[in-house]
């Protein structure tokens, strides 16, 4: 199997709960917004169309490969000034990536939290057990890959991210499987290992008559939750559009799945000042920080219409917000990762 570091053409990428998303950022010309997570540029080509500057940010080098290669799909890039500017880095860096162009607020910033379609289809990889590939898993290709963390890892250590990280229930009985099956080099032989250790039969009709969900997928999302430290730069992403946000600046995040939404829903709720006490025989807590954030809108997800176009966005949840005027707190302030 030979690598490829080009996102194949053609490949199918539909940019979920795209009409809500910009809806909630509402852009405008002469706007500047960040897309945090570029991917292969669906939320990016609608805001560039409604006249916003776009900063876009990806750690995964094949994403920013795919725009500058094809220029004449982006003449935004050499428009003069520029008004799509590309930043090969982590969206947890967007204070110190902003900073180095000479940005200190911004009107918008989206965030499309998680795996794209295109890191997904690509079977070398190693993100998906849909083909088999090598178990690597690493957005930004460099660093410590998933059969080193499989391979390598004690296992308790290996057992404690697939219960933190995937709800895995019997994440010992797992983690003992995996160890004993090593060395793990590719998703498929992960993949047989946790069937095997969980007697998963995808013949056996429940009693809706449909197979039981494949359990491979919650080990596979724990072991590239953990790869990549998704949930920790989700945490400093967040920060670091509290920081960049102007007065009345936007933010708008989708997440698919719980412990994302959750970390969403927290900030959001604690930078509104909607916290309070977790006793209604308590008094409410008043006073303290003002509030960051303000029109915190219920959460969105995708109508039956986006569901049945693109299955991918069925469990994607929206989560957006209005920057006020208080200074950012110290407590929500992003470490500086430029170097990492």
């Amino acid at each position: 199997m030979t690598a490829s570091r080009t996102i194949p053409v053609g490949v199918p990428h539909v940019p979920v709960l795209l009409e809500e998303v910009v809806a909630a950022l509402n852009p405008r010309g002469g706007d500047v917004i960040v897309d945090c997570t570029l991917g292969a540029g669906g939320y990016t080509r609608r805001l560039l169309d409604a006249g916003a500057t776009v900063h876009a940010f990806d750690r995964d080098p094949d994403a920013i490969a795919a725009i500058e290669e094809n220029r004449t799909k982006w003449p935004e890039l050499d428009a003069s000034p520029p008004r799509l500017v590309l930043h090969a880095r982590r969206f947890s860096e967007i204070v110190a990536g902003l900073d180095e162009v000479g940005v200190a607020e911004v009107d918008g910033v989206v965030m499309d939290i998680g795996v794209s379609s295109m890191q997904l289809d690509q079977a070398e990889r190693g993100f998906s057990f849909g083909s088999d590939g090598p178990l690597d898993m690493r957005m930004s290709q460099d660093g410590r890959s998933a059969a080193d963390f499989v391979n390598e890892g004690d296992e308790a250590e290996i057992a404690d991210v697939l219960f933190q990280y995937g709800e895995e229930r019997q994440s010992r009985r797992v983690a003992r499987a995996i160890v004993a099956a090593r060395p793990l080099e590719t998703t498929a032989e992960l993949a047989r290992v946790v069937r095997k250790s969980l007697g998963y039969n995808p013949a056996y009709k429940g009693g809706k008559g449909a197979p039981p969900k494949d359990p491979a997928i919650r080990t596979f999302q724990a072991i590239r939750i953990h790869v990549n430290g998704e949930l920790d730069e989700l945490d400093e992403g967040l920060a670091g559009a509290e920081t960049v946000l102007r007065a009345g600046g936007r933010l708008a995040v989708v997440t698919f799945h719980s412990l994302e939404d959750r970390k969403v829903k927290r900030f959001l709720r604690d930078a509104a000042g909607q916290g309070g006490t977790t006793s209604r025989h308590l008094p409410q807590v008043s006073g303290g920080a003002e509030p960051t954030f303000e029109k915190v809108a219920k959460a969105v997800r995708p109508g039956e219409a986006e569901l049945e176009a693109n299955p991918r966005s069925r469990s994607a949840t929206l989560r957006s917000a209005v920057r006020t005027q208080a200074p950012t707190t110290t407590k929500h302030r992003p470490k500086d990762r430029s170097a990492a």
